[in-house]
């Protein structure tokens, strides 16, 4: 069994315990405050950063501790991050939906449910919660999943963040037209990581979406070789975490310093 499917299969197991009557979490969703819209933000700056809340991860274990993961989104909205990204993924990734609803009272930009999205019931939850971006990861489904949840995605005003790695991956998001789309560096069956899948696949996506850089991005030099291929995006978790200082971390990866 792939990574990927150990984790997915994880995440069913969590999602199966803690999950309520459908009429409640869809009322939740539908009753929420009203959607950030992350589009205008993001094309609004030459190099928009997602920034992560990220305890640890399945390829490099703990990465930091993080009590407050509400003051850390704060730093990163006061760095000039353009969306906050929330691992709410329990096993691999150490986060929870209660770190989303922390960062989700202390922050106003827009917040990336960060998570294995296999179920439709995690979209109402991710929308009761403030979520205003989900992510679909390509490689975890199926062609008539990716279509079913992009449409649950629009209908409760959120955005996906579309994710991929290879070019057959690739042509599977285009279909189902995204406002934004995500190369992993990172292949999540193996979790080694080719920078080149940003030169490969970056040039391929059309230019009035936004490309999002992910994963191996740590220096000024990875966000270059991205930018240089049509990122107008990066997503970092690992590099701001550990950093002692996440303000002047950002700065150091757009060249601001």
């Amino acid at each position: 069994m792939s990574v990927l499917a150990e984790i997915i299969a994880g995440v069913k197991e969590d999602l199966a315990e803690r999950k309520i009557p459908q009429s409640e979490i869809e009322a939740a969703a539908y009753g929420a405050d009203a959607v950030i819209d992350c589009l205008p933000i993001m094309r609004a700056q030459e190099m928009a950063v997602i920034a992560e809340v990220k305890r640890s991860s399945p390829s490099k274990g703990a990465l930091a501790t993080i009590a407050d993961p509400a003051a850390l989104a704060e730093q990163y909205q006061e760095a000039g991050a353009c969306a906050i990204s929330v691992l709410t993924e329990r096993r691999r990734f150490s986060g929870s939906l209660a770190d989303l609803d922390a960062v989700r009272k202390r922050v106003t930009l827009p917040i990336l449910r960060k998570d294995f999205m296999v179920d439709e019931y995690q979209f109402f939850e991710a929308r009761a919660h403030g979520a205003d971006l989900v992510l679909l990861i390509v490689a975890g489904l199926s062609d008539s999943q990716l279509n079913e949840f992009a449409a649950l995605t629009r209908e409760l005003g959120m955005r996906a963040l579309v994710e991929v790695h290879t070019n057959k991956e690739l042509e599977r998001a285009l279909e189902i037209n995204p406002d934004l789309v995500g190369i992993n560096s990172r292949n999540l069956k193996t979790l080694e990581v080719d920078p080149k899948a940003f030169a490969e696949l970056l040039p391929q996506i059309p230019s009035e979406l936004i490309r999002v850089a992910e994963s191996g991005i740590s220096q000024r030099s990875d966000v270059e070789f991205a930018q240089k291929f049509g990122a107008n995006a990066i997503l970092v978790g690992e590099a701001l975490v550990k950093a002692g200082d996440p303000n002047l971390a950002m700065r150091e990866l757009l060249g601001q310093r």
